[in-house]
């Protein structure tokens, strides 16, 4: 696997919003744990070392600056090398706040995980504040032997606001073929987003995937987890978590209870 060294573009601002990038790159230590040698962003992406455990490595985002807001183009990337093992975390939500102009702002979110390399993504949720416009695409790319927990987490609205507009695009891919490739889409102009056969009218939505290479021997069952949750084994060695609710903390209890339910 090919770890890349080059450092993300400075942050710019503009008229039109801000242009920030972030990296991190997690590489074996050579003493049993893992080293991170390339931790570096821009404008509202503050990145700290977290003390490790074990062969995990721990890294966390910190918010410097409001962001996305209307018309910012923002980048995170993240590369997990063969037989490192990395543990990313965020302190606080991040807000998608609307912006001067009416512009969307674009998050988008790419994952490289190697070889025998364990990857933990658990970031606090994503508030769509009212007037917003976001768009979110994630991508995933993991080795055979590659091991990933991916949470993501929506409250659509603050307290007592209606929710912005979110789109959101989700690819994992597994030893170069597509796993798992969902869009979803919530607030104005998306059609049925808050009826029955998407929300339901609850405020929160999120998932968990889990891809593990012993699955393939053991896959996990379809298992209900209360009235709005759902565990689901996905064609390959991953499974799937995914929960509605009425707010943030009901939602991470759905999801913390599937992943101790898979050992994870």
């Amino acid at each position: 696997m090919t770890v890349p060294t080059a450092p993300p573009p400075a942050a710019l601002a503009t008229g039109f919003g801000v242009r920030a990038a972030a990296r991190v790159v997690a590489v074996p230590d050579g003493r049993g744990s893992t080293g991170l040698p390339v931790l570096e962003g821009e404008g509202p992406f503050a990145l700290r070392r977290l003390r490790s455990a074990g062969r995990e490595a721990r890294a966390c985002l910190v918010g410097a600056m409001s962001a996305p807001l209307g018309g910012d183009a923002l980048a995170l990337s993240a590369t997990v090398a063969d037989g490192a093992a990395l543990r990313f975390t965020t302190t606080a939500a991040t807000i998608a706040l609307p912006g001067r102009t009416g512009a969307p702002a674009a998050y988008d979110t790419r994952l490289d995980v190697g070889e025998d390399a364990v990857l933990r993504w658990l970031p606090e949720p994503l508030i769509s504040a009212g007037g917003s416009d976001l768009r979110m695409t994630t991508r995933i790319d993991l080795a055979p032997s590659a091991r990933l927990v991916y949470r993501e987490e929506q409250v659509l609205g603050r307290a007592g606001e209606d929710t912005g507009r979110l789109v959101t695009r989700l690819t994992v891919r597994r030893a170069g073929r597509p796993l798992f490739d969902q869009e979803l889409a919530y607030g104005p102009g998306a059609p049925g987003w808050a009826g029955g056969a998407v929300l339901g009218g609850y405020g929160a939505v999120g998932q968990l995937i889990v891809v593990d290479p012993a699955f393939e021997e053991r896959p996990v069952e379809r298992t209900l987890l209360g009235e709005t949750a759902v565990l689901t084994p996905l064609a390959g060695p991953a499974a799937l978590v995914t929960a509605v609710a009425p707010d943030a903390l009901c939602l991470r209890r759905h999801l913390d209870a599937a992943a101790n339910l898979m050992d994870w």
